[in-house]
């Protein structure tokens, strides 16, 4: 074959960008997807729940693969597991004093056991001394909380014996030849279909389900992509048992524009606003009070109240949500360091929520001083200065001489006097002593 002139080639990348950037799954227009994803996008903050067998060890949710665990040494776990101080009425009612409006609950982590009644595994909460549905509940205490309801549910599966040791098994070899005889009479097949009868159960057996989260797929050598999952028929039968759901990015769907309806950035902050072929996607990062999703004993690294409310309004000031995650402990309890960290959220959202709900990204002419965080609310046309290092009385807002027609504190809804300077910027008179709020807020009513 001829070598092609660079000319022919450039055009064949530039044939192949578009065809990517245009396929699709499913026939929804950008306008309808907006619509299925609007009270997400307005709700912006809500509670992950990791709960499962791996709140006994308490050492991380990952502790049957950190340690190499078998199947025989982690039965003990599943023999002796009993939540009985579990009442999913008293989450659901944390969550919505915290000021979250959706949450989304582990049904089934990596480890294999289900928190669901399931038809297809005897791996599960009604085979425990719980005896029943724990996922039912936690539906209806949450619905009746007025909280959006959203699965996680795990595309691993450490437990089934179908599922083919990988790179991130409990039972992976030292020795990368070993694979091939680790996974003999090991059927991915099999699990395929256990796995869709899963989703199916979950898709079909609790009413309307807001969020849908796989997790998730890994890849290359070793690994599992979206072939293991079957992950196109997959996502096609949730859009039609739940065509209203909203699910993740992370069946590998990468190659198809709607493959996937957020992005979801793990345990970091995101730089700007993510983009995908130059266009803005919907995001939400998914974030741990501590180090571990799990229920951790032992764990030091806590963040405190202010650190994760700026996780909370810098991921609003850049278009994107917060998933925060509390992993609760095996008799089925918030401990006491979440629970202190959501009363102080909820203390914070109860008089600041205003500039959460509904808010985004600050337009471009809106210049964000120094030790701040903007957000804006495209529909009241209000802007909100987040003050995270409190000034001294005086405090200048850049370029926005005669943009604003009033100013407020908005924990109390207290004037805030303002005048134009010379410069053209608009100068805020703040009262000396800090508000009584962990993060103060300056509503802006725009002209």
């Amino acid at each position: 074959m001829k070598k092609l002139s660079l000319s022919v080639l450039t055009l064949l990348v530039f044939l192949l960008q578009v065809h990517s950037q245009d396929k699709k799954i499913f026939n929804e227009t950008d306008a309808q997807k907006e619509e299925r994803l609007a009270w997400w996008v307005n709700d912006r903050f809500g509670m992950f729940i990791h709960w499962g067998l791996y709140s006994m060890p308490s050492r991380h949710e990952w502790v049957k693969s950190n340690e190499h665990i078998t199947d025989s040494a982690y039965q003990k776990y599943f023999d002796l597991y009993n939540p009985d101080l579990y009442n999913p009425r008293e989450w659901a009612r944390q969550a919505k004093a915290a000021g979250m409006k959706y949450a989304v609950i582990t049904t089934k982590h990596h480890e294999g056991f289900c928190l669901f009644d399931s038809k297809f595994t005897d791996y599960k909460a009604t085979n425990t001394a719980a005896k029943r549905d724990l996922i039912k509940e936690w539906v209806d205490a949450f619905r009746a909380e007025g909280l959006k309801v959203g699965f996680y549910y795990s595309l691993i599966d450490w437990h089934h014996p179908d599922y083919t040791i990988d790179r991130v098994h409990p039972q992976r070899p030292n020795d990368p030849k070993d694979y091939d005889k680790l996974n003999k009479g090991r059927d991915m097949e099999k699990y395929r279909a256990y796995l869709k009868n899963q989703v199916k159960e979950l898709m079909s057996n609790y009413g309307k389900i807001d969020i849908l989260w796989t997790d998730f797929s890994f890849p290359g050598e070793h690994g599992k992509d979206h072939n293991d999952w079957n992950s196109l028929e997959l996502i096609k039968m949730i859009r039609k048992l739940q065509p209203g759901i909203i699910i993740n990015d992370r069946l590998d769907l990468g190659e198809y524009e709607d493959g996937g309806d957020f992005a979801t950035p793990e345990q970091y902050k995101v730089s700007e606003w993510p983009t995908r072929n130059g266009k803005r996607i919907h995001w939400e990062t998914c974030q741990t009070f501590s180090g571990s999703w799990g229920y951790y004993r032992d764990e030091t690294s806590w963040k405190d109240n202010k650190q994760l409310l700026v996780l909370l309004i810098e991921s609003v000031s850049k278009g994107g949500n917060l998933l925060l995650n509390v992993g609760p402990t095996s008799r089925g309890l918030f401990d006491a360091r979440a629970q202190d960290r959501l009363k102080g959220m909820g203390e914070w959202m109860q008089v600041n929520g205003r500039s959460i709900y509904g808010c985004t990204e600050a337009l471009a002419e809106f210049k964000r001083p120094d030790n701040s965080l903007l957000t804006y609310n495209p529909t009241t046309k209000r802007l909100y200065v987040h003050l995270l290092d409190y000034p001294l009385q005086r405090f200048e807002l850049p370029g926005m001489k005669g943009k604003v027609k009033y100013a407020q504190l908005l924990n109390d809804g207290s004037e805030v006097k303002m005048h134009n300077t010379d410069k053209g910027d608009l100068a805020l008179e703040l009262p000396v002593r800090k508000p009584d709020v962990e993060i103060p807020v300056i509503e802006l009513i725009l002209q």
